[in-house]
């Protein structure tokens, strides 16, 4: 059997996401619920705001999400949000287990820092004990600029990276 692949989709995998369509926020709800418990696990902290998102909540959250795809399925995505001209905050980032380790979240992140070149400083927090998420935002040249205990014994680490 010859599967085929749509080439504009394997040349193009990051598309806008639309939170007007039911079935969109559908599928990042469930991408946020196979992808949030391993960070959640890796931190020792079950109470990521994500993982305590409503289908509404994600709905209305004012964040723009770019998903990543591997032929029609969501494999990965990020959302960002601009509170304050010129910077740029990555809000959620997430790939499912079964894509780890194919460079989905590196190609997010570059696909956020080369589209937006009117942006002069753009952030990005995670747990610190989130060694892969650290790892691939020092690698983009994200430098960490402070640590906050956001529970007990949950250190949170803010990155910043100048354009």
């Amino acid at each position: 059997m010859t599967h085929t692949r749509d080439t504009n989709q394997e040349l193009f995998p990051i598309k806008r996401l639309d939170l007007s369509d039911e079935g969109t926020v559908e599928e990042i709800w469930r991408l946020q619920h196979a992808s949030y418990p391993i960070e959640a696990e890796l931190i020792g902290f079950d109470r990521i705001p994500p993982l305590m998102d409503t289908l509404r909540s994600l709905r209305e959250c004012g964040e723009q999400f770019y998903g990543y795809f591997v032929e029609d399925e969501l494999a990965g995505a990020i959302s960002t949000e601009s509170e304050q001209p010129g910077e740029l905050t990555i809000c959620r980032m997430m790939v499912h287990p079964r894509f780890f380790r194919r460079g989905i979240a590196g190609s997010l992140v570059d696909y956020v820092l080369n589209g937006n070149p009117e942006v002069k400083t753009f952030i990005v927090s995670t747990g610190l004990r989130n060694t892969p998420a650290v790892n691939l935002y020092e690698k983009k040249g994200f430098v960490q600029s402070s640590v906050q205990e956001v529970a007990p014994n949950v250190p949170l680490a803010t990155f910043h990276k100048k354009a």
